[in-house]
Order: C-alpha cells, then sequence, then structure tokens
C-alpha cells in the first residue's frame, strides 16, 4: 500500500482527493473531460490492467465543481480471473489517499419490468450472488471491523441528494436493488425471473465488490447503475456487450450532469 501511494502522490504531486468515482462500461468519458492528473493501471504498483472494452483502465485526478476528484476510467472484475482482494484494492488505495466519499457506477440490466435502457438507477441496496466476499482473509484493523455491520451500505442522504439534484435538473431516476453474479456470461430467462421473484431490480457484474470494502473502510457510498439492456432473452432478442456499450452512450450526457451536480453538492 505505501508503494501505491507514494507512487502516485509522486505523480499528482500530492494531489488529495476528497471524492473517489469508479466510471462503469461506457461511462469513462467523465475522466476525459476532467483530467488534470492521469496515471495508466499498468504504472501503479500493484494495480492489474483492465482488459474489458470500454474500461480505459486509468486513475485520473481532476478538480470538479470546487472539489477534489478521483476517478478509476474502468475497473477490474471477478469474471477475468481476478481475485476479489485485487479488484477492490483500489478501493482501499483511495481511502488511504484521503477519500470520504465513494460513487459508484456500473452499466446493469433490467430485471425490474418497469426499468427501460438508458433509465439512471440508484442503488439502495444489494444482493451478493458472486458466491464470494472481499473481506474473506486475515482482517486489516487499521481499515475496519472484522464483521462490518451491512445495515446502510449506500448512505441514504447521498440518495436524497442525488434524487434532489435529479429533480432539479429534470432528469427522471429509478431506484431499486442491485443484484451481482459473477458473470461473464449473461443471465438465463429462467435465471431473471428467479431474480425478480427475489428482490432484485437490476443485474450485473461489479459494483458490489466495491461497495462491500467501502463500507468496511467507513466510506459514504452512493450507487448509480445505468440500464443498458433488458436483462435476458425472454422477449427472444439476443443480448452484446456492444449493446451495453451503445445504451450507456445514450444515458451518458444526463448521467454527467446528474454526477457534476451531486459532486457540488457533497
Amino acid at each position: 500500500m505505501n508503494k501505491t501511494t507514494e507512487f502516485i502522490k509522486k505523480k499528482t504531486e500530492n494531489f488529495k482527493p476528497e471524492i473517489g468515482i469508479i466510471l462503469g462500461s461506457g461511462l469513462g468519458e467523465l475522466a476525459d473531460e476532467y483530467c488534470d492528473y492521469a496515471i495508466s493501471y499498468n504504472d501503479i504498483p500493484n494495480f492489474i490492467k483492465s482488459t474489458v472494452q470500454g474500461h480505459k483502465g486509468r486513475l485520473v485526478f481532476a478538480e470538479i465543481m470546487g472539489k477534489k476528484i478521483v476517478m478509476m476510467q474502468g475497473r477490474n472484475h471477478f469474471y477475468e480471473g481476478h481475485s476479489m482482494g485485487e479488484i477492490t484494492y483500489p478501493v482501499k488505495v483511495m481511502k488511504a489517499l484521503g477519500i470520504k466519499t465513494l460513487i459508484l457506477t456500473n452499466a446493469a440490466g433490467a430485471v425490474n419490468e418497469n426499468f427501460k435502457p438508458a433509465d439512471l438507477m440508484l442503488i439502495t441496496d444489494h444482493i451478493n450472488n458472486m458466491g464470494a466476499n472481499p473481506l474473506i482473509g486475515p482482517n486489516d484493523n487499521t481499515l475496519g471491523e472484522r464483521f462490518p455491520d451491512m445495515t446502510e451500505v449506500y448512505k441514504k442522504s447521498l440518495i436524497e441528494l442525488a434524487k434532489t439534484c435529479a429533480l432539479k435538473l429534470g432528469i427522471a431516476v429509478q431506484e431499486g436493488v442491485y443484484w451481482a453474479n459473477s458473470g461473464p456470461s449473461y443471465e438465463t430467462p429462467a435465471e431473471i425471473k428467479m431474480i425478480r421473484k427475489l428482490g432484485g431490480d437490476a443485474v450485473g457484474m461489479s459494483t458490489v465488490p466495491e461497495a462491500i470494502v467501502a463500507n468496511y473502510c467507513g466510506l459514504n457510498v452512493l450507487g448509480i447503475s445505468c440500464i443498458t439492456n433488458a436483462a435476458s432473452s425472454e422477449s427472444g432478442s439476443k443480448l452484446s456487450h456492444q449493446e451495453v456499450i451503445e445504451a450507456a452512450d445514450i444515458a451518458k450526457n444526463k448521467f454527467k450532469s446528474l454526477i457534476l451536480d451531486i459532486i457540488k453538492h457533497i
């Protein structure tokens, strides 16, 4: 950790971020528009390379709306073969750099039948169906408790702030529970029916490990899903990652507007 943070501080002239943002598939444009410093994951000690289309794989630092921000322009995923510890390591690094709030974003498939592509969903809670937990292993008492409480992973005050910002901007937002599977295969129609019955509103392959670690580290967490598709082939249409990128591209302007206004008021 010391090696990682010292490298980053040297490259960014001791830039001290207060808010962290993890940008999901197709949502990395925010880090292109606001960038004071950018470091490739390939160059950062103990980071792993992002391999998924739509993820540039850079740690970007910028002052936005008067706030100092660090953005992950793309994340690593459990389905890429990385360990839970590896994919959540950047959250611990951002905590060590000084952030107090973490905004998690992702591209997710709709399970709730009232959702449609390009909707934004504020995550109110999650269900971890990935078959693993990033806190398994020896506990680091300097980061958090062995058995962290999970009652309010997604800070209610941040959800209310996001709703207020969205209303002011005229952006309709959904609210719901994010269901995480390991991937990389999409869900079958039967699995989508199961998720719906068990309380999931959107389904994806990320975010939950990072949210668990952020909560464990005492960070305030806000989660936003960009709904990119109808989650399964119940209608007979096939799903593709290109469809995910295209839907995120449609939603990117309202997504950026919302994120910027949230940052302004945190």
